[in-house]
């Protein structure tokens, strides 16, 4: 079982964003606040986790948290201020939407940008140590799986319902027969990965 909070007795947010490795679409963040001695055995980092276990536990935790909110940040932006700024950027959105104020953020990873005045913990692989953040990735991770299945209606030749803007052979395959898409990133790897000519698209 993960760790129930960092400090007890402060409210903590635990902060995760989801498809930040991705070649398309927007990256996506999660904030959550569970309630003080809350203990779920069943939480878990969210890429350990099967589809329908992400899902069934994505009802628990908003029904459960007395605090949460997703963000996201578009292809777009993404290519203006790159993917770490964007990352961030999801993730202080996400805190601004909360309806409770945390004394803490628990954010996973090494790099975070301060948030007002709320002090902030990095904690690498911290979706594999704290309920929180590990909260905060299963909304994340679900949340972006939402939006790539939506994306795939409109561009059903990348495999998006299956790969998720993931650089699978199907969908580099794909890019490299009919170009990019107006959701892929045109910064993040692609001109080294796929040798793209970024000018004709």
């Amino acid at each position: 079982m993960l760790k129930r909070s960092f400090s007890e007795g402060f409210l903590e947010a635990g902060c995760d964003e989801s498809g930040r490795g991705c070649l398309a679409g927007p990256v996506f963040a999660a904030a959550v606040i569970l309630p003080p001695g809350y203990g779920n055995d069943r939480i878990d980092d969210s890429k350990k986790l099967t589809s329908k276990e992400r899902y069934r536990l994505r009802d628990i935790i908003t029904a459960d948290a007395l605090a949460w909110a997703i963000a996201s940040v578009s292809p777009a932006e993404i290519d203006e201020m790159n993917i770490l700024n964007a990352s961030i950027l999801a993730m202080h959105n996400a805190i601004l939407q909360l309806k409770v104020r945390p004394l803490l953020l628990l954010v996973d990873g090494n790099r975070f940008h301060a948030f007002e005045t709320i002090p902030h913990l990095c904690i690498i692989k911290g979706d594999t140590q704290y309920q929180s953040i590990a909260a905060a990735s299963i909304l994340a991770k679900t949340y972006r799986d939402d939006a790539m299945l939506e994306l795939h209606q409109e561009f059903p030749n990348y495999g998006w319902n299956h790969n998720k803007g993931y650089a699978s052979r199907q969908h580099c395959e794909q890019i490299y027969a009919t170009g990019l898409s107006k959701y892929h990133r045109k910064s993040f790897h692609l001109k080294g990965q796929l040798k793209i000519e970024f000018e004709d698209f």
